[in-house]
């Protein structure tokens, strides 16, 4: 049986597999859509998903875990994210 992660460890796998996933740092990223076709906002969006990553980060780094229901709400806060941005065509399905 597989032991299960403590919560610092799977912080930090969601937001490796956010960065992995996410087009956080290329220049379209943070560019509103043509003629403001888009499903929310993509640019916001990300904005949003930057600030929370650089904070859980820090986090991270200095050893600091999150609560369950942190963890929680940011891979909630992420899945939704990413639902956006397919609708938006911002990412592959």
């Amino acid at each position: 049986m597989a032991k299960k992660p403590d919560r610092i460890t799977a912080m930090q796998q969601i937001i490796d597999a956010v960065k992995a996933e996410f087009p956080l740092y290329q220049e379209d990223t943070f560019v509103c859509g043509p003629d403001n076709t888009c499903i929310g906002c993509p640019k916001k969006l990300m904005e949003m998903v930057d600030s929370e990553l650089q904070y859980w980060q820090y986090q991270v780094d200095r050893r600091i875990p999150p609560t369950f229901d942190e963890l929680y709400r940011f891979g909630k806060m992420c899945k939704n994210i990413r639902r956006s941005l397919v609708r938006n065509n911002r990412i592959p399905a």
